[in-house]
Parts: structure tokens; C-alpha cells; sequence
């Protein structure tokens, strides 16, 4: 009779284990795609055109799966974009950033602040030189 138990016990035991093995993994909230390895290589100063298409094409993958890009991908993408002269897509980089994730406020608001007063303004007075025109 305990011989029985154990047999039945191991039996369900390794029909559990299969099971588990069985079943798919769980779907993350996010799809990293390379975001990794963009932010190394970003601070190793690589190719940012480069960076810049492909984390445009894992958007475009994250988006075509209905998946939820990571927190910091937007603003990353918006910094390459600044770095590169985008200045416009880096604000809407950054806009995106902080309207997916709202706790990013106060740092996008700061990105967007300088990114603001580094883009050329048709209303900016340019300092004189103090000479005269003549």
C-alpha cells in the first residue's frame, strides 16, 4: 500500500513537472527587442545613425506585435536623435517618453527644456558685438 502511494505520488509528480514544461513561457509587460545593448553601445559613442534605425525598427516590430516598448526606449531614442540633429523627432521622442510613463516627468521635462534652448529661435536677438555698423 505505501509502495502504491509513492508510485501514484511520483507518477503525478512527473506529470506536473511535464506539464509545467509544457506550457509557454509567460508573456513580458515588455518587449525589450536590442534595448540593451543600444544604451552600451551609446555610451561606447558607436554609430548613432545606425542605432537610430534599428531602434526604429524594434519599434516598428514592438508595435506590429502589439507589444509595449520598456520604459527609457523612447528617451533613448530621443537623445540619439538629439545627438544627431533630429531635434524635432527628439522632442516627440521625448513627449512619447513622458506620456507613456509619467513617473519620467521630471527628467523629460529637463530634456525638453535643454533641447529646447539648444534648437535656434526665430524670436532670440542676437548679442552684438558692441561695434557699430557703418
Amino acid at each position: 500500500m505505501k509502495c502504491m502511494k509513492q508510485l501514484a505520488l511520483s507518477g503525478f509528480l512527473i506529470c506536473l513537472l511535464a506539464a509545467c514544461q509544457s506550457a509557454s513561457a509567460p508573456k513580458t509587460l515588455y518587449q525589450w527587442e536590442d534595448y540593451q545593448a543600444h544604451v552600451y553601445r551609446y555610451f561606447k559613442n558607436s554609430g548613432r545613425e545606425e542605432q537610430i534605425g534599428e531602434m526604429e525598427k524594434g519599434l516598428e516590430k514592438i508595435r506590429a506585435d502589439n507589444g509595449r516598448a520598456p520604459p527609457g526606449y523612447y528617451a533613448h531614442l530621443g537623445l540619439l536623435y538629439l545627438d544627431s540633429g533630429k531635434d524635432d523627432s527628439a522632442l516627440q521622442a521625448f513627449q512619447s517618453e513622458k506620456a507613456l510613463f509619467p513617473e519620467s516627468a521630471p527628467y523629460m521635462d529637463f530634456l525638453l527644456k535643454n533641447a529646447a534652448a539648444k534648437k535656434p529661435s526665430a524670436t532670440r536677438v542676437p548679442v552684438s558685438s558692441g561695434k557699430r555698423a557703418e
